[in-house]
Formats: structure tokens, sequence, C-alpha cells
């Protein structure tokens, strides 16, 4: 099966069963991997090749990132395989491989405890980044999913998460009573409406103020 075949056969599968994040991820890859092997059969195409395509594509990144990369090439060949009924070895599951671009390891996380995310949040000057900081460690949201908050997601103590980590639509998050009003202030005060971001800042940026 011609490797140009093979692609759009697999774009066709994620259009069908994966969010948009989803297949915008696959992109880069397979745009990359379709230049230069677009007209060659996928059986030729050796493991050698494929571990030189990813270390070309791939030595500047994280670790998470090769992984990444290395997991989209394989999960490609194993639908194809699966789906032609190819009689031929996925060429990513080689040790050379799976041992170049293994999953890195993950460190312990340091767990704060009540009293030190209390005087973090007292101790914060700035009205925004005090707000940000309680409504991450009492709504329990993340930085992606705060930053995406609008004024109309925004209902008396109740906020809506659109397209949270979860792969849902949408999720609730529900504020104690002293947040809910401290968040009607603050868009009051900046005169924030509609479907204006509360907080119009980048993600770097808010993980930097947080960590």
């Amino acid at each position: 099966m011609i490797t140009k075949e093979a692609i759009t056969l697999f774009r066709y599968y994620l259009q069908s069963n994966n969010k948009k994040k989803t297949i915008d991820s696959y992109n880069p890859v397979f745009d990359k991997f379709g230049s230069i092997y677009a007209q060659r059969q996928l059986e030729d195409i050796s493991p050698d090749e494929i571990f030189q395509f990813l270390e070309n594509m791939t030595h500047n990144h994280s670790k998470s990132t090769r992984r990444l990369r290395y997991a989209q090439i394989k999960s490609f060949y194993n639908f194809i395989i699966d789906r032609r009924s190819l009689n031929m070895r996925n060429p990513c599951s080689t040790p050379l491989l799976s041992k170049a671009f293994k999953a890195p390891k993950n460190s312990p996380r340091n767990i704060l405890d009540r009293e030190t995310m209390e005087e973090m949040i007292y101790n914060t000057k700035s009205h925004r980044d005090r707000l940000i900081l309680e409504l991450q460690a009492r709504c329990v949201l993340r930085i992606g999913e705060l930053l995406k908050i609008k004024v109309s997601d925004v209902s008396d103590r109740t906020i809506t998460l659109r397209e949270p980590k979860s792969g849902k639509e949408a999720e609730k998050a529900y504020m104690p009573e002293n947040v809910s009003r401290k968040l009607s202030e603050y868009i009051q005060e900046n005169t924030i409406q509609g479907e204006d971001l509360i907080f119009p800042i980048c993600y770097s940026t808010a993980r930097y103020l947080i960590r």
C-alpha cells in the first residue's frame, strides 16, 4: 500500500472518531512523513528509516514530545495493518525504537497542604492573580480550563467549562459563595462582558505566576 493512500485513510478515520484537538496534533507528523515517503510502499519503509525520521523531527524536543510522535506513527501503522490485513510487522515495535522513544519517568508532584495554599493566596497582592489562585484551589480548575472561561460561562456560583480535559463537551465547576462574589466584582470592575475572556493571558504567563 502506498504511504500517501494510507495516511489519507487514517486521517478519514481520525476525523470520524476524534476531536479536532487530537486531529490537529497528528498533522505535523503526517505532513512531514507524507512529504518524505508519499510514494513509497508502506511495507518497504524500514525501522531504521522511521528511527531517522523521528530523530530528525524531534531531536530538539522534550522526551514527552518524542514519545508522542513515536506513539502517533505506531498507532498509524497498527491501524493500517489491521484495517488492510497487511502481512507485516509494525516497524515501530522494534527494541531500537521502543527504547529510543520510551515514555519519560514521571517525577512525584509536591502536594501543597491547605495552610501553605491559604498563605500563598493571602500574600498575593494582584487582584487578578489572587483570583486565579483561588479559582484553582477552591474549584479544582486546571490552568487551561481557567483561561477559557468567558463572562457568559459564569452563572451565579456555577462555571461552565468548555472542552475540558476530560474530553466531554462541557462540565460544571462550582464556586464557594465568597469566590463567586469576588469573581463578580472583578468582572464588573474591569467591565468584562459577554463573550470576553475573564483572564485574557497566555498559558505560559498563568503557569509562571502560579509557579
